[in-house]
């Protein structure tokens, strides 16, 4: 009861900011250009970097959405900067989350053994399925991670997979929101549309993967 109560509030909380940030937007007084401006002026501070990984490496071992990192860290720093603070924090969680597996609930490996991802390494957990996946928009990084520990996925293939798929991935998404936020060309959506190569790459390589298996079991 306790806690349904509560819930509600932090629910009506949240749309109260939302509604005086919209307000505040409108009439003015908070000028988006300008606030992402005066944030990139401590970009460079050492610790941010760090802080950014840090906080990405716990996401990812604790299957949280790390990924969701890469929208801070892209409008903050320069695409390359911000390939290198993201592809630090994703490998580094990836890496927690694959020995972390080893100590999952039955409950949460029940999950991930039913998953097609899972079923999918089962067969082929080779570094090009791994790069696959990892280099394909909006996949779930946490169930590769979970999936290949569970699985005891070579780590001779899982780590180059992991930094691989991710310094690319994140690379097109940096330059997108980097630009998109950039005062001057501040737009209110991003084109999402050119991440089309990545799709292009990761199912053609899928693709390669299910012939080859198809092919050997013939």
């Amino acid at each position: 009861m306790v806690k349904t109560v509560l819930s509600h509030y932090k629910l009506i909380f949240l749309i109260i900011l939302v509604v005086i940030g919209v307000a505040l937007q409108q009439t003015g007084t908070i000028d988006p250009e300008q606030l992402i401006a005066i944030a990139r002026q401590y970009a460079d501070r050492w610790w941010l970097g760090v802080l950014l990984v840090l906080i990405q490496t716990v996401l990812f071992t604790f299957a949280m959405a790390g990924s969701s990192m890469v929208w801070i860290t892209a409008a903050l720093f320069a695409p390359l900067t911000s390939t290198a603070i993201v592809t630090a924090g994703t490998t580094l969680g990836a890496i927690s989350a694959y020995f972390f597996s080893d100590k999952l609930s039955e409950e949460w490996t029940h999950k991930i053994k039913f998953s097609r991802i899972y079923q999918l390494l089962q067969k082929e957990g080779n570094f090009f399925t791994l790069f696959a996946l990892r280099v394909m928009p909006g996949f779930p990084h946490s169930v590769i991670n979970y999936s290949s520990g569970i699985l005891k996925i070579k780590f001779i293939n899982f780590l180059p997979a992991a930094i691989a798929g991710t310094v690319i991935k994140t690379y097109v998404y940096s330059i997108l929101i980097y630009n998109a936020t950039t005062p001057g060309t501040l737009t209110s959506t991003i084109d999402i549309s050119t991440v089309w190569p990545l799709f292009a790459l990761s199912i053609l390589i899928l693709f390669a993967i299910a012939v080859k298996h198809y092919l050997d079991n013939q």
